[in-house]
């Protein structure tokens, strides 16, 4: 929470550049984050103790939980925009998971320190996702996605938290750096100003989707800004354990990611789901001509499907079943260990590979087949784990959705904010088509948890809800 605090200086620095008059909530809620971290740690702070496995899975859940409540504290602070409590948790929550739903309506008259914090929000939380799902999450058993990656980083064999993970979560701090930083060029050289740059690039390396502007990446209304965009989703869609092999050992090796079965898939699927859509798009004749048509296609294909939510068209008016095929494909998602949310790619081939070995033992029921990845045979738990985890977050999808409904919510809504909430992805359609503002506030902290349980990888948050995890 101490450190967490130093978060809240640049948007107050954002308030004095601008003189948007929005930095005293900043400052406030600096100083009560700082003396709250204080007197939590002051007690406690000679106790040392290795940490186990159950205090990892607490630590992890706190992580997201605390910080994501102080992040609310400016916008409750903040008069304007004029946010409940509710309002300001499913904020900050939205940002800090990269979900990306948002309750503000006027983006474009808010101040500069409120419209920088929210991208800063997202960029931290984006970080925050991919030192968990390479160094963190192997650690606590259940990295299953990166288990077949033997020579790439991110699993660690050891059960304690070794100086490993220190080390490769600074070269993952270094990689995410550099790309937001070439992110922000290349949208400043595409024809946003600095401040646009800057915002748009945090949220784009952390595929989180928030805008400075009510109509998203479509006010700008430039092809070079769209390509900028969709070029960076898909690069930060990928593991960056990938990135992490490509760039730091012996120089730089790109066909480490064409060896890839992950990466591969993930192109195909972008690939298939433009091409459906531009065809779509074209027969239906909405746009006046081709080159309209695919920027329009290829922007919003790759922006749903990635989980970013970034939006150049309201794609919910799209016809027949355009829509209701990208929310599907957000379920997709990108790949492990990247900031994109859904289930993730390496999940969805081993589903496919499991299916298909299924059905070959119908026809050979004493054949044995092994499940491969590239020319490497899987353990079997790895097959369990990825079972386990799709039949969780089936669950776990079932019932927020069923409580939305019975919070009122018609079901077109229902299912497609679940589904845009559990996956990060953001936009929906329906009543939450454009913004979350309308829906009342029990179906808010409903979603607010399917932001959290998509996030922590659903195993992270579901265990805690176990009576065994706090047995002694």
């Amino acid at each position: 929470m101490g450190l967490f605090s130093l978060s809240l200086l640049p948007p107050a620095l954002v308030a004095v550049i601008y003189k948007d008059g929005g930095g005293t909530a900043f400052i406030q809620a600096f100083v009560l984050s700082l003396f709250l971290g204080f007197i939590l740690w002051y007690p406690n702070r000679r106790h040392k103790k290795d940490l186990r496995t159950r205090e990892g899975f607490l630590l992890v859940v706190l992580f997201w939980g605390v910080l994501g409540s102080i992040g609310a504290v400016p916008f409750i602070f903040s008069s304007q925009p004029d946010l409940s409590i509710t309002d300001s948790f499913f904020e900050s929550f939205s940002a800090l998971t990269t979900t990306g739903a948002t309750v503000i309506v006027g983006l474009d008259s808010l101040p500069k320190a409120i419209l920088f914090y929210r991208h800063l929000l997202q960029w931290l939380g984006g970080m925050g996702i991919i030192v968990l799902a390479v160094a963190i999450l192997p650690v606590l058993g259940i990295g299953g996605m990166q288990l077949y990656r033997a020579e790439m980083p991110g699993p660690v064999k050891d059960s304690k938290m070794t100086p490993r993970i220190a080390e490769t979560a600074k070269a993952l701090w270094y990689i995410y750096f550099l790309l937001t930083v070439a992110c922000a060029f290349s949208y400043w050289v595409a024809g946003m100003n600095v401040f646009d740059a800057i915002c748009h690039s945090f949220s784009t390396i952390a595929i989180g989707g928030f805008s400075t502007y009510d109509a998203s990446i479509g006010h700008f209304d430039s092809p070079a800004i769209n390509i900028v965009c969709v070029v960076f989703l898909l690069i930060a869609a990928l593991n960056f354990s990938l990135h992490f092999a490509a760039f730091t050992r012996r120089g730089i090796n790109l066909r480490v990611y064409f060896k890839d079965a992950e990466f591969k898939v993930l192109i195909i699927v972008q690939l298939v789901l433009t091409a459906i859509c531009f065809a779509t798009l074209y027969h239906s004749g909405i746009y006046d001509s081709p080159e309209e048509t695919f920027d329009y296609a290829l922007f919003q294909a790759v922006s749903i499907s990635t989980t970013a939510g970034f939006g150049t068209e309201s794609f919910h008016m799209w016809p027949l079943f355009l829509p209701m095929l990208l929310i599907f494909s957000s379920f997709i998602g990108g790949c492990g260990g990247s900031t994109a949310g859904g289930i993730k790619v390496i999940r969805m081939i081993l589903l496919l590979k499991q299916g298909s070995r299924e059905l070959k033992r119908l026809v050979h029921p004493r054949g044995m087949f092994s499940i491969r990845i590239g020319n490497k045979a899987l353990p079997e738990r790895v097959i369990d784990a990825v079972w386990g985890f799709f039949s969780a977050y089936a669950l776990v999808f079932v019932i927020c959705m069923l409580a939305l409904m019975g919070m009122g919510m018609d079901n077109i809504t229902a299912f497609s904010a679940t589904a845009a909430c559990l996956n990060n992805l953001g936009p929906g359609l329906g009543e939450v088509a454009s913004n979350y503002a309308s829906i009342n506030d029990g179906s808010k902290w409903i979603l607010l948890l399917a932001m959290l349980f998509g996030r922590l990888e659903v195993f992270t948050l579901l265990v805690l809800f176990t009576p065994t995890f706090w047995r002694n």
